[in-house]
């Protein structure tokens, strides 16, 4: 079955002095910002409503939908589990060219312990997956509540810890996880730099669901 890739084109953010330079619309917040709007339209949701049933403050996401804000996983993650749609929905320029991504040029999404850089999404028939460079900094951790989608994790560099569901499990280079992301899980790189490859894996049928607020 064919294959196709798309990446979303990135620019670095500058700050000048006391002010920041906020990046065009392409880079990933004006992605953010785009879908952000369209997709909680969508929905019939208001901002207050999308604040309550994601936990994200007003303010935050009112920055984030004018292409302001400073969007951190936590935050992508919780958009993507309360909107119930893939990241790369959120982030994608939704172009259908052919792109070299250079990994010095992609913006990078910070978390408590991992920098996650979005490389490409892959569509078939039967799947949605996005593809992205993950390093866990060294003695940190990461943790998340879940989110969308089935999760993949192939270790290249360093040794990985992968809690989930109250058990940890130890990852060397070459190893493999595969698990349900929409539980609650953390990643951890006790000792130095984990790099990685990430997929996050959706069903079409699981993306963009109904939300009905209450």
């Amino acid at each position: 079955m064919e294959r196709t890739g798309r990446a979303a084109p990135v620019r670095t953010v500058k700050r000048t002095g006391e002010a920041t330079v906020h990046a065009s619309d392409g880079s990933i917040r004006g992605h953010l910002a785009a879908n952000l709007r369209r997709a909680r339209s969508g929905l019939g949701l208001s901002i207050s409503e999308l604040s309550r049933l994601s936990g994200i403050g007003k303010a935050t996401l009112s920055q984030l939908e004018s292409g302001a804000g400073n969007p951190t996983i936590e935050t992508v993650f919780s958009l993507s589990r309360t909107l119930r749609m893939p990241i790369s929905d959120l982030l994608d320029a939704s172009t259908a060219e052919p792109t070299v991504v250079r990994g010095a040029d992609v913006e990078v999404l910070r978390g408590a312990g991992v920098d996650l850089r979005p490389l490409s999404r892959l569509e078939t028939g039967e799947s949605i997956v996005e593809l992205y460079d993950q390093r866990v900094r060294a003695g940190r951790r990461q943790d998340s509540d879940g989110h969308v989608g089935i999760e993949h994790t192939s270790v290249q560099v360093g040794t990985l810890l992968v809690h989930l569901d109250g058990r940890i499990t130890r990852l060397e280079a070459g190893d493999y996880i595969r698990f349900d992301a929409t539980v609650p899980h953390s990643y951890e790189a006790p000792d130095g730099e984990v790099r990685s490859v990430l997929l996050l894996q959706y069903r079409p049928d699981r993306a963009g669901a109904t939300i009905t607020p209450h």
